[in-house]
């Protein structure tokens, strides 16, 4: 096994994405007096979210695709998946504050998230494809 310099690299961009997500976080926090859980505060709710869902699914992401790097994949998909799961991962909580039902929400909110999940089942794809 090698060590998986590529998927390092945008981890340690993913790590500030999701510092900065925490900030969004707890900025609103403060400023609407909130110290545990939302408050029923709308924008407060999107923010969680947003941040949750991140930490709900890169995690994961970030670890097959070390794997699959690591084991040898190819550089060409390992730098795709990671270049999908950073826009995906901008994307979406854009598309949190969208109108409700518009082609922004839609776009990137459910574009967003589709591409986490597109980049999860590819790379468990090819590292099955690998082990076999």
């Amino acid at each position: 096994m090698t060590y998986p310099a590529t998927t390092a690299l945008y981890a340690a961009l993913f790590a500030l994405i999701y510092v900065g997500l925490s900030g969004w976080v707890i900025g609103t926090r403060v400023k609407a007096n909130v110290l545990f859980g939302d408050g029923n505060d709308g924008s407060l709710q999107k923010r969680v979210r947003s941040h949750a869902n991140f930490g709900e699914n890169v995690p994961l992401a970030l670890l097959l695709i070390a794997l699959y790097e690591a084991g040898g994949g190819a550089h060409g998909l390992v730098e795709g998946l990671l270049i999908v799961l950073l826009i995906a991962r901008i994307l979406h909580p854009i598309g949190m504050f969208a109108a409700p039902n518009s082609p922004r929400q839609f776009a990137c909110r459910g574009g967003g998230i589709a591409a986490t999940l597109g980049v999860l089942i590819v790379t468990a794809v090819a590292l099955l494809l690998r082990a076999s």
